[in-house]
């Protein structure tokens, strides 16, 4: 009896042992038209082993690269793709060039300082000061998940006025943001919440 243990280690452990050596048998196969036969034969062998991955964009183009490599790119037949060369396998990829702009507050972000600036932007309307409450009401949110703590109301706008280069200036007293419990989910919150909905489903049901 023949062990994995003494045969030669799988190049694609995923596909198991009888791939890799119908890989191996296709590789001795001398006619070209039954190699390609017998390359194909594979192919759909492997794909059967993955039917959940068939939805995958190039799915198909990804089975013959792996079909390439487990025969170390000896395997000579009619390819219907470029598949991955053995010089490329070990290539790095090419370095993720990450944005160098500064952050005054990071727990903010910068998204929230870009619909700051937005926001300082516009002329005054209504829907100005609702944008302005909403931005006032995420930084909130966002300085509590980072803080974990309470956090002053007067704290939030200061940064907002500071954020905005003090074109939004609100007051703590009449500039009201949500409470700090709306902002975060918590479980106790969630829980009330489910019962709640239960409630008004149970409600609806009685009187429907």
């Amino acid at each position: 009896m023949r062990y994995n243990t003494i045969s030669k280690r799988l190049t694609l452990p995923e596909y198991g042992r009888n791939i890799q050596n119908m890989v191996d048998y296709c590789l001795t196969v001398e006619n070209r038209e039954e190699r390609n036969r017998c390359a194909n034969a594979i192919i759909s062998i492997m794909g059967n082993l993955f039917p959940h991955l068939r939805d995958v964009n190039d799915f198909k183009h990804i089975l013959w690269d792996h079909l390439a490599i487990m025969a170390d790119f000896k395997l000579d037949v009619d390819y219907p793709y470029e598949v991955i060369r053995k010089e490329n396998m070990h290539q790095r990829p090419p370095r993720v060039q990450y944005s160098d702009t500064a952050i005054t507050y990071r727990h903010y972000g910068q998204m929230l300082e870009r619909l700051i600036n937005k926001a300082a932007e516009m002329r005054d309307c209504e829907g100005k000061e609702t944008l302005i409450l909403l931005i006032a009401n995420q930084m909130k949110k966002s300085f509590l998940l980072w803080n974990k703590d309470s956090v002053d109301n007067r704290k939030i706008l200061k940064d907002l006025a500071e954020l905005s280069g003090r074109r939004i200036v609100r007051n703590a007293e009449t500039f009201l943001l949500a409470e700090a419990a709306e902002l975060i989910d918590t479980p106790q919150r969630n829980m009330n919440n489910n019962n709640n909905n239960k409630k008004n489903k149970k409600n609806h049901s009685r009187k429907g």
